[in-house]
């Protein structure tokens, strides 16, 4: 049996998106118990309302409440019992395998961070977050914004631990294909930072296929696409809004003329598949990797149903046992990357007395 413990407060509707959420949820995972945490006396009103099965839900009472837009540090040091904390809590503590929150997510990254700790040799934990591309492919790309500045080894870090994700999760795929997103291919491309990256990269022995370009997050050609957090939150907010421009788009066409109305109903089949295919509410739920504890956050503005997709995907983290995986995995390639760097540190110095 699965436990999550839950936020109930968090987010821009609080209790009017969180607990029609846990309810959808709790309807298709069977083998799941929820730990809601935050005001006991209007959660327990709320699920009496709603008549939910109370034998899998348990609430534990939280005072506080960090607000949408309060600053991360004065949410970690005066919200110490805040429906985010206690939920990472429950976590620390084991009687969660993961948590879930929709609330601020500066606040929730330092408190997250702060209880739960990074793994050894991660300096920074990275957002992350699979997307759609083709073949039914999942493509999980890092970092979202939780690190606007960093250096070649943080990128190389956040390699890392995304590779180690995705051979968590599926096993069966081999070594995950790694690329560092790049204005091009070429090695002789980017940023002092990027390319010392590449080298870094180059020099491991993960699955590192080079620099990629964007428009590779959909190819399925890679596994794993690398950024810092300022380029990688850029490009995520900018498909976000080209998928809402095309679903605006393709629509205001078929309404264009009385042909095209017309002809929306022999399409319409296809363009509701193609609808739900994007629907950004089935992608919601990003994971704050690179923690000894597994933390999803949820976007703030989002409906149940997205809310039920950020559930299922701590569930699958939980289930998965990823997070005993990530850390093996990460031990192991930190290791090779510091053999690697001391044989090129010996070789230089060897060079240097010739």
């Amino acid at each position: 049996m699965i436990t999550l413990a839950v936020d109930a407060m968090g987010g821009d509707a609080g209790l009017d998106v969180t607990i029609p959420g846990v309810l959808a949820f709790l309807k298709q995972q069977e083998q799941v118990k929820l730990i809601l945490v935050g005001d006991e006396e209007k959660i327990r009103v709320a699920l009496t309302a709603a008549k939910a099965p109370l034998d899998r839900i348990e609430i534990c009472h939280a005072t506080q409440v960090v607000e949408m837009d309060e600053p991360p540090q004065s949410a970690l040091k005066n919200k110490k019992d805040s429906s985010m904390r206690v939920a990472i809590n429950q976590v620390k503590e084991g009687r969660a395998q993961a948590a879930v929150s929709a609330g601020n997510t500066g606040a929730l990254m330092a408190t997250a961070r702060f209880v739960l700790k990074t793994i050894p040799g991660i300096e920074r934990p990275a957002i992350a977050k699979f997307l759609p591309s083709a073949g039914n492919h999942m493509t999980l790309m890092l970092d979202l914004g939780a690190n606007v500045d960093c250096t070649s080894e943080h990128l190389v870090q956040f390699a890392v631990i995304g590779g180690a994700l995705v051979q968590a999760l599926y096993p069966e795929k081999g070594a995950p294909r790694i690329g560092l997103l790049n204005v091009g291919t070429e090695d002789i491309k980017g940023t002092d930072t990027v390319k010392q990256a590449y080298r870094l990269l180059k020099s491991s022995d993960m699955n590192f296929i080079g620099n990629v370009e964007g428009n590779a997050v959909f190819g399925g050609q890679v596994d794993v696409v690398v950024a810092d957090g300022f380029v990688g939150n850029i490009m995520l907010k900018t498909i976000e809004g080209a998928v809402k421009f095309m679903g605006s788009a393709i629509k205001q066409e078929f309404q264009s003329s009385l042909f095209t109305k017309a002809a929306s109903l022999f399409a319409l089949p296809a363009l509701k598949s193609f609808k739900n295919k994007l629907d950004p509410r089935r992608f919601n739920g990003a994971i704050f990797l690179g923690l000894r504890g597994v933390v999803i956050k949820s976007h703030g503005g989002t409906d149940a149903v997205g809310f039920t997709y950020a559930l299922e995907e701590a569930y699958h983290e939980a289930k998965a046992g990823s997070l005993a995986r990530i850390e093996e995995g990460v031990a192991a390639q930190l290791s090779v990357l510091s053999e690697k760097k001391m044989e090129a540190e010996q070789a230089a110095m060897a060079n240097n007395l010739d």
